[in-house]
């Protein structure tokens, strides 16, 4: 079956680093994506759900230009289950692969709910469960057009954000904020709750997530830029041996919090 668009690129993207299973292909200028069970059953399901995908778009595995894949940070067996299966398939089908940051793709899953709620400036912390009562945090400036990063994607204990952000139990400045730590962790967090304002309370419930838009427009945008890989460097990113941030990021962490942030503490 031929695509409506060949000029545009059939991207594959995945994402396995959390306990979901995020994909998307986006072909003839539309995006089909899926959301399923992963943790466990990631392995064993993923490769069956990205054939379901191309099935239902009528593509072939040969029409595929690039595989996109989640590199964390995020569970070790998740991000391993991505880069195997990511390198595999491209090292079959002879394509490059796109290497995407998942909190990036959470910052940006939260964007697109509300697109027109952001201005180039605006900036985003990332916080998103790491288990042993510790966060994956990265912060990331929209500049209108795409996500640039500002704080390097990094380990916190759960009373590190207190302790930057609120240390007399305040918010010193306002948090624009995106992830599952605060449905997870809303005790510890909570100084992030009390001041988030009612309409968008659905942070908490319904938090933002790597999803399959998501990927697929961080994809694209790699895609325009060039930003391919070869199949073997399709590598993870743990961030659990860097337990110290250097100076130069701690300067960052205060100038994202004091001087980029802008409007109401919110959440997504």
């Amino acid at each position: 079956m031929p695509l409506p668009d060949s000029a545009a690129p059939v991207l594959l993207a995945l994402d396995t680093a959390t306990d979901r299973i995020h994909a998307a292909l986006s072909a003839g200028g539309r995006v089909h994506a899926l959301d399923l069970p992963g943790g466990a059953q990631a392995s064993a399901s993923l490769l069956p759900a990205l054939n379901g995908l191309l099935t239902e778009v009528g593509c072939a595995w040969a029409d595929v230009d690039a595989i996109a894949f989640g590199r964390g940070p995020g569970a070790f067996t998740g991000l391993r289950t991505a880069c195997s299966v990511t390198q595999g398939l491209a090292l079959a089908l002879n394509k490059p692969v796109i290497a995407l940051d998942t909190l990036m793709t959470v910052a940006e899953h939260a964007r697109q709910r509300s697109p027109d709620a952001w201005s180039a400036g605006d900036v985003i912390w990332v916080l998103q469960d790491a288990r042993m009562d510790e966060l994956y945090v990265a912060a990331y400036r929209w500049d209108g057009h795409d996500w640039q990063q500002e704080c390097a994607p990094a380990l916190w204990p759960l009373t590190e954000p207190a302790n930057r952000w609120a240390a007399d139990g305040v918010l010193q400045a306002p948090v624009r904020w995106a992830g599952n730590a605060v449905r997870v962790y809303p005790e510890q967090l909570r100084v992030l709750v009390a001041a988030l304002p009612p309409e968008t309370a659905a942070a908490i419930s319904d938090p933002a997530v790597p999803g399959g838009h998501a990927l697929v427009a961080l994809a694209q945008r790699a895609w325009q830029r060039g930003e391919t890989l070869d199949a073997a460097l399709a590598l993870p990113l743990y961030v659990r041996d860097k337990v110290a941030q250097t100076t130069a990021e701690r300067v960052a962490v205060k100038a994202a919090v004091h001087g980029g942030t802008s409007g109401a503490i919110s959440g997504a």
